[in-house]
């Protein structure tokens, strides 16, 4: 899922903030501790940028398997 750029909820701009979120939790960071530096306070924020998941290279899985199998029966 690509990142909404403004919260649901509020309105407030997220999608900024979550390259940051991901290189420093990939760092071991902790998350709580990241977003308070980010100055993102309001729970409904913090949700969208903790519940958020990268599914597109799953997704892509699905599609070139289905593209392959196309193209077996292919007759042209």
């Amino acid at each position: 899922m690509i990142i909404p750029v403004r919260c649901f909820s509020c309105g407030s701009v997220i999608a900024d903030k979550l390259e940051i979120l991901e290189s420093r939790t990939s760092d071991g960071e902790n998350p709580a501790k990241i977003l308070d530096d980010l100055k993102i306070t309001r729970y409904c924020c913090r949700r969208m940028l903790l519940s958020n998941s990268d599914v597109i290279d799953q997704i892509i899985q699905y599609h070139d398997s289905a593209h392959d199998k196309r193209m077996e029966f292919d007759l042209t």
